[in-house]
């Protein structure tokens, strides 16, 4: 796939040199035709072809973090170094 995205930008490229070095052409024009032939459009198909592919590994890293989650929730808490309650003292009438 990078290779077709490299060949078009080389031809936009080569447009655009094209752009530029003509008598009637001008530097805007040049930046202009990269930018809106090449640039632009080759993000936006990079971007579109790459989401299957981000959504797959979204989707991996929140099943690892939920199997790792599910991983210590099976230890008992005081296997560690945590306290099994919470130190929060109960609540008493005065006398």
């Amino acid at each position: 796939m990078y290779v077709i995205v490299i060949a078009w930008l080389y031809v936009v490229l080569m447009m655009a040199v094209v752009e530029a070095t003509s008598s009637i052409g001008t530097l805007l024009g040049a930046l202009l035709t990269f930018v809106l032939y090449g640039a632009l459009p080759v993000s936006l198909v990079v971007y579109l072809i790459g989401t299957p592919a981000r959504k797959r590994a979204i989707k991996a890293r929140e099943t690892a973090e939920l199997a790792q989650r599910r991983g210590s929730a099976s230890h008992p808490p005081d296997a560690g170094s945590e306290s099994a309650a919470d130190a929060v003292a109960p609540v008493r009438k005065e006398p």
